[in-house]
């Protein structure tokens, strides 16, 4: 990346309601290139410097049983979703690096996967529900982003409806302690549930636009403002069985596990996405119950209206319960005014001094009131665990 010196930072609860701020110190001079690869399907040496693609014998015979060939697919064989060229299968993640391709007014451009459940939806829960919050008006972050949020920034993928964007979460590794390439998101960001499959050229921007500049600023903005950090190409990607097979458009019955962990291919010199970003986060997994949660605080990019996409917001406030059917486990839910795009932001609480990703944001109503999340328990724990395991690494 070219950055200079680490940069630490720490989340810290301030206020009588444990108000959350995430921070972190200066952003040092870099380029935008993380060369932060390519995928366990296609990766690519971070210092080599060229685009020879390593494609690992296992994933080579699953990419021809799908008939893809990875120089055709970089030269735009990737906009065919047709089912066959549509692989959905948890072990059938594919994402070959393609550079260039998430150019700025590509990234400006990237719209949000709206899921949002109708109230009448929202109220077949059996009684097991608390009552719809108030609303919470979203406040922006400050800026610049990798000074007081340096941990959390956008999921851009492209889906058979276009470019698409969310938010995501530089979370800690166990297993490489300080050198953590893993990012929490939504499992809706990655995979279309259960009628479609995995998403394609998916990259993460951490403190995206960091000084919160307008469309118009970021027109002639340089390309550290931009993606201070640059672009972190997902080697592998992993979200839930219950998604994969369960979810849909409004959430359907995989909302309550609507998560998922990235893993990104190191920068240059294998320098990892933690040491540069200078911070990651726990993820806790002991799935409080709503009254034991406390005070959580939501971040995210909303895209949109009112909102553009292009600065990061943020709601606190004390989650009830939301339960979709008495079938699947209930789900977190808060007051915030954040729309679509929000989608996969982390969602943070304080324990003990310690601030730990408790849940992400999934789904919302139409009338953007409030959000919901899934309470990550012992399923998220063992795919977090075999990413780390299987791909830390890496």
């Amino acid at each position: 990346m070219g950055f200079s010196g680490p940069r630490r930072g720490v989340l810290a609860a301030t206020g009588l309601m444990a108000a959350l701020a995430l921070t972190a110190t200066a952003c040092g001079t870099g380029d935008d290139r993380a060369d932060g690869g390519s995928s366990a399907s296609a990766s690519r040496g971070p210092a080599s410097g060229d685009d020879e693609i390593e494609i690992p014998d296992g994933i080579k015979d699953r990419l021809k049983e799908h008939g893809i060939d990875v120089d055709e697919w970089k030269d735009g064989a990737w906009k065919d979703w047709d089912e066959d060229q549509w692989p959905g299968e948890a072990e059938d993640f594919v994402n070959p690096v393609i550079d260039g391709l998430w150019k700025p007014e590509r990234m400006r451009s990237a719209k949000d996967p709206a899921k949002t459940i109708s109230l009448r939806d929202a109220a077949a829960d059996q009684g097991v529900s608390d009552p719809e919050p108030a609303p919470v008006e979203a406040r922006p972050e400050r800026t610049p982003y990798h000074e007081h949020a340096a941990p959390v920034g956008k999921v851009f993928f492209d889906s058979p409806e276009g470019s698409m964007v969310c938010s995501g979460t530089v979370v800690k590794d166990v297993n490489h302690p300080g050198r953590s390439n893993l990012v929490w998101t939504a499992g809706h960001c990655v995979h279309a549930g259960g009628d479609g499959g995995w998403y394609r050229n998916i990259t993460f921007v951490p403190s995206y636009n960091d000084r919160g500049g307008s469309e118009a600023e970021l027109a002639g903005a340089a390309a550290q403002e931009i993606a201070p950090y640059g672009q972190w190409w997902a080697d592998w990607a992993a979200t839930s069985d219950e998604w994969i097979s369960g979810g849909d458009e409004t959430g359907g019955a995989g909302a309550p596990y609507d998560y998922a962990v990235l893993h990104v291919k190191p920068g240059n010199g294998g320098r990892s996405l933690e040491e540069t970003v200078g911070n990651a986060l726990d993820v806790d997994f002991s799935a409080p119950s709503a009254r034991e949660a406390g005070t959580v605080g939501a971040w995210g990019y909303p895209a949109a209206p009112p909102y553009d996409g292009l600065s990061m917001f943020k709601c606190v406030d004390r989650p009830g319960r939301l339960s979709l059917s008495p079938a699947v486990p209930t789900m977190y839910r808060i007051g915030c005014t954040m729309t679509g795009g929000s989608s996969g932001g982390g969602w943070f609480r304080v324990v003990d001094g310690r601030t730990a990703l408790v849940s992400n944001t999934s789904i919302g109503p139409a009338a953007h009131t409030w959000l919901a999340g899934p309470q990550l328990g012992k399923g998220a724990q063992a795919l977090y665990q075999r990413m780390s395991e299987e791909y830390g690494g890496r």
